[in-house]
């Protein structure tokens, strides 16, 4: 079955940054929509990123606008997320996502995406 598989998550500082890589490990999702979603302790999972499928869309959640950078390499395949002037707020674990539809979709109905990564964890400390 198609796998979504995360990396690079860990323990930074406040105003560091991080990459996070997401591998499309059986090359399922080279014509989908892929993102990120986020999910802090005590809150419900959220929409950070998406990127359409030959990266010539991304959308971006308000929070992290400025911030964060998703990227994708299809020959690989691989998706990232670069993640700079971390804050203490976007302590959560991370996880990847696979949509068929265009990638708007992946941010406004996230309730409706079914391919997901099993995360990997975020902690910035202050």
């Amino acid at each position: 079955q198609a796998q979504l598989v995360e990396s690079g998550g860990g323990l930074v500082q406040a105003g560091g940054s991080l990459r996070l890589s997401c591998a499309d490990s059986r090359r399922t999702f080279i014509r989908y929509t892929m993102g990120w979603f986020r999910q802090a302790p005590g809150k419900e999972r959220e929409f950070v990123a998406a990127i359409s499928w030959n990266g010539g869309s991304t959308y971006y959640a308000d929070s992290v606008k400025g911030r964060f950078t998703i990227s994708r390499d299809n020959a690989k395949p691989m998706v990232y997320l670069q993640m700079n002037s971390l804050k203490p707020e976007d302590t959560a674990v991370y996880y990847c996502a696979s949509d068929p539809r265009p990638a708007h979709a992946m941010g406004s109905t996230p309730r409706l995406v079914d391919f997901w990564g099993q995360g990997t964890r975020v902690t910035v400390s202050s």
